[in-house]
């Protein structure tokens, strides 16, 4: 009878980690939302449904990879698996930098501000200072 006590408080208590990793209902104002990867996705989609260039450039590496007269067939995988190996660093921090928002880049300044001057502005005062507003 106690083991199974055991047990079930034993699953209580892993039901209640697993709920306090995601919680729910409003999140404060400096909340960050930290980017964990999913180690046990083994299928990646991409759609490009609606960036019509971009599908035209994919098609027309496609096509022009498998102008030739002997080989197998070059797939879409084929052509993003070689691409992923001449992903420089230079380029992930161009995607990471555009990725960010006008508020963030705002945010981005106001952190490089304070540390540089070792003030502790708020972004209003940031702001009425580097608009140089009275």
């Amino acid at each position: 009878m106690s083991e199974v006590l055991k047990m079930k408080n034993e699953e209580g208590e892993k039901g209640k980690t697993e709920v306090s990793a995601k919680k729910r209902g409003r999140k404060p104002k400096n909340f960050k939302v930290e980017y964990r990867i999913n180690r046990e996705q083994t299928k990646f989609f991409v759609d490009l449904t609606k960036e019509k260039e971009d599908l035209e450039k994919v098609f027309q590496l496609l096509e022009s990879a498998n102008q030739k007269p002997y080989g197998k067939e070059i797939l879409f995988k084929d052509l993003a698996l070689f691409a992923i190996d001449k992903v420089s660093v230079k380029d992930l921090e161009k995607l990471q930098e555009g990725s960010l928002t006008e508020m963030e880049k705002v945010e981005r300044a106001l952190d490089e501000f304070n540390k540089k001057h070792g003030t502790n502005l708020g972004l209003g005062e940031f702001l009425v200072k580097k608009l140089s507003i009275s």
